[in-house]
């Protein structure tokens, strides 16, 4: 299956997702800094599973209708940043929905990530990722989960790789940069981390009119689970 993640830049490129979906016949999509009253229901094949409702500019998911039954979506709050407190706040970070794959009768989830902006320290981003892990374990006990977005995390990916990796996770980075609107903050801000799947490629999409450069994830259920759900 293809998921791809965008930060739409406070919705300046929402006119984008409809071909974004269609050329590259995704069947998750996952938005970041998207105007959700204005989203469309339907984005051609894919339909609107859930919306942040308490952020102007907030998280949204699509999916392939025909292929995706979702069972349960939420939004969660989590730690807040300064900025988040006094200039611009976000109430919701994480936007995580249980879906059932039809294909391989079996559910998972799907979640899109919005972490802390820059102004923040890693360590508070680390908490936020952490906490959002959790949030989707609850989601979904023992079930296979993939968290895509804008970790706004620059430097010390090696860190948060080990940590990922003691707590179960796969981090995954794409192939190009997916930030590169600064020189001190360029690199890949966008990314995923999985478990219980296999996660076959990441690849940076071209540029649009957002700041960030969309990704895209080639995944499917690990080995071990496809028996698990026989």
């Amino acid at each position: 299956m293809k998921i791809v993640s965008y930060n739409l830049r406070k919705n300046r490129a929402v006119t984008e997702i409809g071909e974004l979906a269609e050329v590259h016949g995704v069947d998750i999509l996952c938005l970041q800094e998207a105007e959700a009253v204005a989203l469309p229901a339907r984005l051609g094949h894919l339909s609107l599973v859930h919306a942040t409702e308490r952020n102007r500019l907030g998280l949204a998911m699509y999916v392939r209708e025909e292929r995706f039954q979702a069972h349960a979506a939420h939004t969660f709050q989590l730690k807040k940043s300064l900025h988040d407190r006094l200039l611009a706040p976000a109430h919701e970070r994480l936007l995580g929905v249980r879906l059932h794959d039809r294909e391989n009768s079996r559910d998972f989830v799907a979640a899109s990530f919005h972490a802390a902006p820059l102004t923040a320290l890693n360590s508070l981003r680390r908490h936020q990722i952490h906490a959002a892990l959790g949030e989707l374990r609850q989601l979904g006990p023992g079930l296979p989960a993939l968290m895509v977005g804008d970790y706004n995390y620059p430097v010390f990916k090696g860190r948060l790789d080990l940590e990922m990796r003691d707590h179960g996770y796969e981090l995954s980075l794409s192939d190009k940069r997916t930030y590169t609107r600064y020189k001190m903050f360029r690199g890949h801000f966008d990314f995923a981390t999985s478990s219980g799947l296999d996660i076959e490629s990441v690849r940076t999409l071209q540029r649009g009119t957002s700041d960030h450069l969309p990704i895209m994830v080639s995944a499917s259920l690990s080995m071990e689970q496809m028996h698990v759900a026989a």
